[in-house]
């Protein structure tokens, strides 16, 4: 990277040293290393090296790294730069402007459906004698709410007059796009939550190709936009639901004309709950926002991960989710064209509901057993909890397991001492209940992914479980590196 920094002395402006800078950082960007975070190995590994090169093209490398780098790396970067210009070493005549940029206008363009945002954020850097801006530029990112509200994709164009007037033209005429100017405060609270959204999964997320190269400049140029004394919320964020007012809310479909033909009011009720907590929990509180993805997303692949339903359920949830698809389109004013696609989505997404849910009862796991495993009908789940408690049927030592509760504290602890035969020395016993606990709330995630990757490799539970509580037991309380530790694991030790 120090080399192909050479040509960073060949280029004209600070935006053309910035973009090239920021595509070298992303090459890193989203990837992990073992034993560190990748933006210290290997981010402020090269503020280290580019510092002991002393050279123009390492100079200049630190220049734009002082400003697109991490704020370690920033500071890092911008010591080691100052003391090499001190020291007499060269650099371009433009590196003085390298993030000395002035917002001039945010703008988004939105769909009717609110699946997503294309926010275009403008800027120029230092005007000149004649008061014009100098190398105007825009940052266009894309902002995917199907996706957790993240940004999933972004780049820069030179060309903003082109830009701005091409997406007027196409919210003109077309009644699914809203095309308008907001305020710098309102895109810098979009964009950072859409790109903190981007950070967050624990796999790679779902980007474009040219993301990774324009997340460093992202970042950077997103500090350049105000803050604003009051932080705004993002567009997209509303005021949360509380349970009272999604029952009401659910009341008033019921109620509707758009639910009257409903054969089955009770499963009806209960599918409407899960459209509404889907909405409010997945969506920004944001239960009324229907959209063909969303309609898919929602009976294709999120039910069938995270919700227990019941066969009376099973059968009348497409049917509910089209009248709800009726009911919230006349509450949010949907134009007549989004509505009849998102029916047709649903209508679509009906045959392949039956394949996409598969019944857990279907597993050879009958409903009570499945009632204590899942008492929050979590489906996804039912795996982690069934490896923390395989054993809940049966009579052991005149204890009937059907009657007891893994979610209750006692009863759990009378399942690890099944599980261990009875021959568990009580410390031992309170470590593999504070995994089990884990295991079954689900926290960290890492607990069980790692557990999983152990399993894989044909490890038996017992070892798997005496794994995870050595690494819980070194590590402490700290949950970040306990997160780093699960994540890092490869396979059991031979120590262990």
């Amino acid at each position: 990277m120090v080399t192909a920094a050479r040509e960073l002395l060949a280029v004209r402006t600070p935006l053309d040293a910035e973009l090239m800078v920021s595509d070298m950082i992303g090459a890193w960007w989203g990837r992990r290393v073992r034993g560190g975070d990748v933006e210290q190995v290997l981010g402020e590994g090269l503020v280290d090296y580019a510092a002991k090169a002393g050279t123009p093209a390492s100079l200049t490398l630190l220049i734009c790294l002082a400003y697109l780098g991490t704020a370690r790396q920033g500071a890092k970067a911008e010591g080691a730069a100052l003391a090499m210009m001190e020291s007499g070493v060269a650099r371009p005549g433009w590196a003085d402007k390298v993030g000395a940029v002035k917002p001039a206008g945010c703008y988004v363009s939105r769909d009717a459906y609110g699946d997503q945002d294309t926010v275009i954020c403008t800027f120029a850097y230092r005007w000149n004698e004649a008061s014009r801006p100098t190398d105007r530029h825009a940052l266009v990112v894309v902002v995917d709410y199907n996706m957790s509200g993240m940004a999933r994709d972004a780049w820069v164009s030179s060309q903003v007059d082109k830009l701005l007037e091409q997406a007027r033209i196409e919210a003109a005429g077309n009644p699914m796009l809203l095309f308008e100017e907001i305020q710098p405060e309102q895109a810098r609270a979009l964009l950072e939550s859409a790109m903190k959204a981007t950070r967050e999964p624990k796999t790679p997320p779902p980007v474009s190709d040219s993301y990774s190269a324009y997340h460093a400049f992202a970042r950077a140029r997103l500090k350049a936009l105000p803050p604003g004394r009051k932080r705004p919320a993002p567009l997209h964020i509303e005021a949360p639901y509380s349970r009272e007012r999604r029952a009401m809310l659910a009341a008033e479909f019921l109620a509707s004309d758009a639910a009257e033909h409903l054969s089955d009011p009770s499963a009806a009720s209960r599918c409407a709950d899960h459209i509404i907590d889907y909405g409010c929990e997945q969506d920004f509180n944001r239960p009324l926002r229907v959209s063909p993805t969303k309609c898919e997303t929602f009976l294709l692949d999120w039910l069938p991960r995270k919700v227990m339903l019941s066969v009376a359920e099973q059968e009348a949830m497409p049917h509910v989710l089209s009248a709800w698809v009726r009911f919230a389109a006349r509450r949010t004013a949907l134009p007549e064209q989004g509505l009849r696609a998102t029916l047709d989505a649903v209508w679509e997404a009906t045959g392949k509901f039956p394949e996409a849910y598969r019944d857990p009862t279907s597993f050879g796991l009958d409903r009570p057993l499945l009632e204590r495993l899942l008492p929050d009908g979590d489906l996804s789940a039912l795996a982690r909890r069934a490896f923390a408690f395989p054993y809940l049927q049966g009579v052991h030592n005149g204890i009937d397991l059907d009657r007891l509760n893994p979610s209750d504290e006692a009863d759990r602890r009378t399942l690890l001492e099944i599980d261990h035969g009875g021959l568990i020395d009580q410390e031992h016993l309170a470590w593999h209940e504070e995994i089990a606990t884990r295991l079954w709330e689900g926290d960290p995630p890492q607990l069980w992914e790692a557990a999983q990757r152990l399993l894989d490799l044909g490890h038996d539970r017992h070892d798997v479980l005496h794994v995870l509580i050595e690494i819980a037991e070194r590590i402490g309380g700290d949950p970040d590196e306990l997160a780093a530790a699960l994540d890092d694991i490869a396979d059991i030790p031979d120590e262990i």
